[in-house]
């Protein structure tokens, strides 16, 4: 049985966000960004360079011995800067990782989940993604409630509304200290 548990980010977790934005870049197998190309390409290093800034947020998902296999997060990036899934200044723009051999076990959904709770939570009103069409997270953004708002080529930006939204039951014991399987987070799918 597959346990993990979800923890608010910190900005000790800096490091490990760019781990997860290598495993959102590289989700095709024939993609090899390392790290030092994340870094110095300014079109992928402002989702994580500086982290934590004021309004970042987001979660981490560990194994049972403590170790981080996945995070999401959100940062509000500007029209000078925009990200691929920009959409305003006023909605913060999510980015989502899991490690290559924790996928399909129910950690993207608990992280999605969890960080919409949060933002939720503290009164936003959208969040925004972009996602090429071909990735299999794209299916994943539709059915927790993202929409297409914008297409490009191969790629759309998509925003999940929060504002009167209906979260999905228990969402909140995402961000707690026991470890769920991945039976007790489809039990919790409205």
């Amino acid at each position: 049985m597959t346990k993990f548990s979800i923890r608010t980010a910190t900005s000790a977790d800096s490091g490990f966000l760019v781990d997860m934005l290598m495993e959102a870049m590289n989700w095709l197998p024939e993609r090899n960004w390392s790290r030092k190309e994340i870094l110095t390409n300014p079109e992928l290093a402002h989702y994580v360079t500086g982290w934590m800034q004021p309004g970042d947020f987001g979660v981490i998902a560990v194994d049972l011995a403590d170790r981080p296999v996945g995070a999401a997060w959100c940062r509000y990036l500007t029209a000078a800067d925009p990200g691929y899934g920009y959409v305003s200044d006023d909605v913060p723009e999510l980015t989502i990782g899991v490690v290559e051999s924790w996928r399909n076990r129910g950690v993207g959904r608990a992280l999605l989940r969890a960080v919409l709770y949060v933002a939720h939570d503290w009164g936003l009103q959208a969040v925004s993604l972009s996602v090429e069409r071909a990735n299999f997270a794209a299916r994943l953004y539709a059915s927790e409630g993202f929409h297409t708002v914008e297409s490009f080529d191969d790629a759309d930006t998509m925003v999940a509304e929060l504002a009167g939204r209906r979260l999905p039951g228990g969402v909140r014991s995402f961000v707690q200290s026991e470890p769920l399987t991945v039976d007790e987070l489809h039990q919790q799918k409205d």
